[in-house]
């Protein structure tokens, strides 16, 4: 009988990552919900226990390395594997003119966007590549902004246009370990940090826009495709977003 598979999912206490814990659990997965809020993490891994899934809560924060080292040492002390990891967890910085941004918060997003995932990829890979039966996936939250920035979002685009970096060097490395890695760019899904569009958002025009969003479920479904697929195929790159948000060309 095969080992049931392991999904371990950063940034699960609201949005997509909920939407990810929740595709994942209704595929069979056992999910490990990492996160730096545990009341989101617990009601999260009460759903996903509800739709017969083993849930694992480690409160984390992904800027942090040695919480990143005791989150993937529990995962591994509680499941012995790991299949699929989503790096997910994300944060901004306040939509300041470029040359008014304090370095605090420059480094702060970094930290989350960038070095958090790098680190999460690195504990993957040494279970992934131990394992028996080896190999693994590892998905990143690349957002639309790995494509094209919104105004005054330097930090967050530039860390999102990193994480593209990180994907194809991820995909590249990791070829003779069995390990497949790939990147979902979402834009406008319906979370609690997109309720803003509504009201409108600033557009590269200069004007202020209501932008269309889309069910964040549809994310979900997307990333459990992703994770379904034999390791032999890859999704490098996924962009699903609401259909009319202004994206291609000029809107």
């Amino acid at each position: 009988m095969a080992a049931q598979k392991v999904a371990l999912i950063t940034g699960a206490g609201t949005g997509i990552g909920r939407a990810a814990v929740l595709a994942l659990a209704k595929e069979g997965y056992a999910v490990v919900l990492a996160g730096r809020r545990k009341e989101h993490l617990d009601v999260v891994a009460a759903e996903a226990k509800k739709l017969g899934a083993k849930a694992l809560v480690v409160p984390t924060d992904v800027s942090d390395p040695q919480a990143i080292k005791a989150l993937f040492a529990k995962t591994k002390q509680e499941f012995g594997r790991l299949d699929v990891l989503f790096n997910n967890a994300g944060i901004g910085a306040p939509a300041v003119p470029l040359e008014d941004l304090p370095y605090e918060k420059w480094k702060a997003v970094v930290d989350t966007n960038l070095t958090g995932p790098f680190l999460c990829t690195q504990e993957a890979i040494k279970i992934m590549k131990e394992q028996k039966p080896r190999g693994g996936r590892i998905i990143n939250n690349g957002s639309i902004s790995a494509h094209s920035p919104r105004p005054r979002s330097v930090s967050y685009t530039a860390t999102k246009h990193a994480i593209t970096g990180l994907t194809k060097c991820t995909a590249l490395d990791c070829r003779d370990y069995d390990i497949a890695c790939g990147q979902i760019d979402v834009g406008n899904a319906v979370t609690p940090l997109t309720e803003r569009m509504a009201q409108g958002v600033p557009q590269a025009d200069g004007t202020t826009k209501p932008e269309p969003r889309m069910d964040v479920d549809h994310v979900g479904q997307a990333i459990a495709y992703m994770a379904g697929l034999p390791l032999e195929s890859n999704v490098l790159f996924l962009t699903v977003k609401a259909t009319k948000m202004p994206f291609e060309g000029r809107g």
